[in-house]
């Protein structure tokens, strides 16, 4: 890219960012995080640019390389971002809320940013960035996490893993191994989850909202299944199975908490809502984001955020 104009030069990266802030967010765990690192990774790729030999490696692989290690580099020293079930112990619904202002909290990642006008991009996207999967990558080593993604979700081949990762295909493939049987005691076997349609999902997710606007916990709780997981960060609780559900959504509908307002949005692939709680002044404002995973057998689990760096990577309004 000898003699590169910035402009030359942005116009034949542009098509890689996307894909990029997705392979950052994956292995970072945060939204923003992975912004400044897509920032960081074109930054380093045009002071290289007079480095790029395209005999070598494809712009994407070599784009890849940099982005990877610019990830690799970022994780030194920092702790992992995780989900209040991956931290602590299941929480009594009836106790108080405990913040846990000191934890990096796992972040999702709005799908309005997935593949910008490339759709079979976002498709594939979309099973690899399930926020439990993300969630379940965190248990991890940096390195493990790099070939587990470059391998099984972006397809590349264990040489071009390897040429991305600096190292050797049996190092990759070591890494590859030890990853994979990590994230089998964790419980987590493949990125890509069977579930109904998104049609479906959202259907379902419509019902719950219906009946949570009507605050009715009895009809919240026939649309979960037995298993069902509630947590909400930055909040340390969480807890399991409907009984359990109902009786903190009977917590949260007391003292009047009862209007509210909800706009759906999509989450890493996922259904999402984002609820919106009238205040005394009469205006509603935002409270939470909630991301569901739905399967056949109904909502299996809602992952509440309320972080306004979330809100904002979102861009939701504050009131509506």
């Amino acid at each position: 890219m000898n003699g590169s104009t910035v402009q030359d030069f942005d116009r034949r990266i542009d098509p890689y960012r996307s894909e990029l802030l997705t392979h950052c967010y994956r292995m970072l765990g945060s939204v923003h995080d992975a912004e400044d690192l897509v920032q960081e990774t074109c930054l380093r790729a045009w002071r290289a640019r007079d480095q790029y030999d395209e005999s070598k490696a494809s712009l994407r692989t070599w784009l890849y390389r940099i982005a990877t290690n610019a990830c690799l580099t970022a994780l030194k020293g920092r702790g992992r971002r995780p989900l209040p079930s991956g931290l602590v112990e299941p929480s009594d619904p009836t106790g108080p809320l405990v913040p846990g202002t000191d934890v990096s909290w796992l972040q999702p990642f709005p799908d309005a940013r997935l593949a910008e006008g490339d759709p079979a991009a976002a498709l594939v996207a979309r099973g690899s960035l399930r926020l439990a999967f993300v969630a379940a990558m965190q248990v991890l080593s940096a390195r493990q996490r790099a070939a587990l993604i470059l391998r099984e979700v972006l397809d590349f081949s264990a040489a071009e893993a390897a040429q991305i990762l600096g190292t050797s295909t049996a190092a990759v493939n070591s890494s590859l191994q030890r990853a994979r049987a990590r994230l089998g005691e964790a419980g987590v076997c493949e990125a890509r989850i069977e579930e109904p349609s998104q049609a479906e999902q959202r259907a379902m997710v419509d019902r719950y909202v219906e009946a949570f606007l009507r605050a009715d916990v009895a009809a919240i709780k026939q649309l979960l299944t037995e298993d069902v997981l509630m947590e909400m960060p930055p909040m340390v609780n969480w807890f399991v199975g409907p009984e359990a559900y109902g009786q903190f959504m009977t917590w949260v509908f007391t003292d009047g908490r009862t209007d509210w307002r909800a706009l759906p949005v999509w989450a890493n692939g996922q259904p999402a809502v984002a609820a919106y709680l009238r205040a005394a002044d009469g205006a509603y404002r935002l409270h939470t984001l909630q991301v569901f995973t739905v399967t056949t057998a109904g909502i299996s689990r809602n992952s509440v955020f309320q972080e306004p760096e979330v809100f904002a990577a979102f861009g939701l309004a504050p009131q509506l």
